[in-house]
């Protein structure tokens, strides 16, 4: 979802959702009184067109036609008319929240007794299962690669060495934020005790961060993981996650909730910003809808578009994704001319970008 400078909200979702919390799950917290809507957002780029890099993320170029309108998107990878494997090294920066005397600390245990951060580590967003779509098998891989195989599935259907694959995340140290009260709150979202914290305060802090770090270099990307935390725009909750492009850096910052059935629960926010980010890099591809943001048309379904995957012991949620034929590309780049990854049916720009 884009972030316009003048900070109005563009949705995609019209899924509203009003929380009751009984006293006693509220005690001691602020009980939320507004309408939560379940959102993500884009953060413009600080400079509108790319320039390459020197180690920029590397890059190919998808062009496609719809209603007599050319256009183009710089995707990340290498060019699936080919059979190259490119792999993306990547950054995950934890980062605890402390606001209001409370403290939400990504290396929380989880059900299987693992933390949020090794959770996340382990997921398929990471981690290679196997995936099979519209009876086809696309092999044991990671859930964006399998994502952008179908995608793009006319080319890489004959050419079965293509891949984009994510780096096993490095691990950065625990970062810390404290949230001044103007900037933030603890309050109950969703059912949830969580923290909140206003966007542009939080990305302020993520820039100290990617300078902090010298080996975040420009063809990385960094993800930064706040846990039972979401951000606001301008007061209003929740967003789950963002990704942006500071003229040097690709990066996503996400939300990891650690109860089920809430927005954003475990890596759902994490998969629908890798998409985004792998599909739009420097946040300036546009399409027949607007930006092309192959998330967002699909965080209003049910479960927030959310689909469960188990690896090992963990049922893993990850949101379905459009396909560039979603944004006017020929049906038959995709496999099955499919719209979406799990085959929902859509029309062209039919909800939104």
């Amino acid at each position: 979802m884009v972030k316009p400078s003048a900070r109005s909200w563009l949705f995609g979702l019209t899924v509203s959702l009003a929380v009751v919390v009984s006293a006693g799950d509220a005690m001691g917290q602020q009980q939320d009184t507004q309408t939560a809507v379940p959102r993500f957002l884009v953060l413009p780029a600080t400079n509108a067109e790319w320039t390459p890099l020197t180690e920029a993320i590397p890059i190919w170029t998808y062009d496609w036609t719809y209603s007599g309108q050319a256009y183009s998107a710089a995707i990340v990878g290498s060019a699936p008319a080919g059979d190259a494997e490119t792999t993306i090294p990547v950054f995950l920066i934890p980062v605890r929240i402390e606001v209001a005397g409370e403290t939400f600390n990504p290396k929380t245990v989880q059900s299987n007794g693992r933390t949020a951060i090794v959770n996340t580590q382990a997921s398929p967003l990471f981690k290679n299962i196997p995936f099979e779509e519209a009876g086809t098998d696309l092999g044991d891989t990671q859930y964006i690669d399998a994502y952008q195989r179908a995608n793009f599935w006319s080319s890489t259907s004959t050419n079965p060495n293509w891949h984009t694959r994510l780096g096993t995340p490095t691990v950065l140290p625990i970062q810390t934020v404290k949230v001044p009260p103007g900037d933030g709150q603890v309050a109950v979202e969703f059912g949830v005790t969580v923290a909140l914290a206003d966007d542009d305060f939080f990305d302020a802090e993520v820039q100290k961060f990617l300078k902090k770090f010298p080996q975040i270099t420009a063809n990385s990307i960094p993800i930064f993981m706040v846990y039972d935390t979401y951000l606001t725009d301008g007061g209003e909750c929740c967003v789950g996650g963002y990704h942006s492009y500071n003229g040097k850096q690709a990066y996503s910052v996400f939300s990891y909730i650690g109860t089920p059935g809430a927005f954003a629960e475990d890596v759902a926010a994490l998969s629908h910003e890798l998409g985004e980010l792998v599909m739009d890099p420097f946040t300036n591809n546009y399409s027949p809808c607007g930006i092309l943001e192959v998330g967002d048309p699909l965080e209003g379904d049910a479960n927030y578009g959310t689909y469960p995957y188990v690896h090992h012991d963990f049922t893993y949620h990850l949101q379905d994704l459009t396909f560039i034929t979603y944004f006017g590309a020929p049906a038959a780049t995709s496999l099955d001319s499919r719209t979406t990854f799990q085959g929902k049916s859509l029309g062209v720009c039919a909800n939104g970008s």
